[in-house]
């Protein structure tokens, strides 16, 4: 077989989610599951279900883990963007597997042989005339949404905005941040030191 993926199972694995509500969490595995049907129906043959997983953080509003077989989705985008996040990144990410699935990493025999790009033309391919979606490589949602709370820090010429990651580092003694510009150690806001 040209590609590594789990035996195929009917349904799509459960999910694992980070703080998503349970409802949000079957709408997202009901539209992957349909985007495997709707692709079985066009391209005529059975594919196995991945794992679905919303524990990804940060910018990315997906992703596909192709030897692995599963997806990742990140729960903050898909809660602030719904309908569009289910009608496009879910299809994204499928179209991902499904190229894996039909081309493996390379696509052609023998010599000729190229490696299939993440969003090469296989990949707009399957978007275009699988789902009938234009094939579009980011999303456009607002970031806001991600925005972390911050604690204030100085040195001697500004003021900086620690995340809490950074913060809870420099009270464990794990880490000294320093401003780039005057290269003195930061100091909390308010804090005494």
């Amino acid at each position: 077989s040209p590609f590594a993926c789990p035996p195929f199972a009917e349904n799509p694995m459960p999910a694992t989610a980070t703080r998503l509500d349970p409802a949000l969490q079957q709408q997202l595995l009901a539209r992957v599951d349909a985007c495997f049907v709707q692709a079985e129906a066009r391209l005529g043959r059975p594919f196995p279900r991945p794992q679905v997983h919303c524990n990804m953080r940060g910018r990315a509003a997906g992703s596909a883990r192709l030897q692995t077989w599963e997806l990742r989705f990140n729960p903050a985008l898909y809660q602030a963007n719904q309908q569009a996040f289910l009608a496009e990144v879910v299809p994204h990410e499928v179209a991902h597997l499904l190229v894996y699935a039909l081309w493996g990493e390379h696509s052609g025999e023998g010599r000729g042989r190229s490696r299939v790009l993440p969003h090469g033309r296989q990949w707009q391919s399957v978007m275009r005339e699988v789902f009938g979606l234009e094939p579009r490589t980011t999303h456009s949602f607002d970031l806001a949404v991600l925005a972390q709370p911050t604690i204030p820090y100085r040195c001697l010429c500004q003021q900086h905005q620690l995340s809490v990651r950074r913060h809870n580092k420099v009270v464990r003694g794990e880490a000294r941040y320093h401003c780039r510009r005057c290269k003195q150690p930061l100091e909390r806001v308010g804090s005494s030191q």
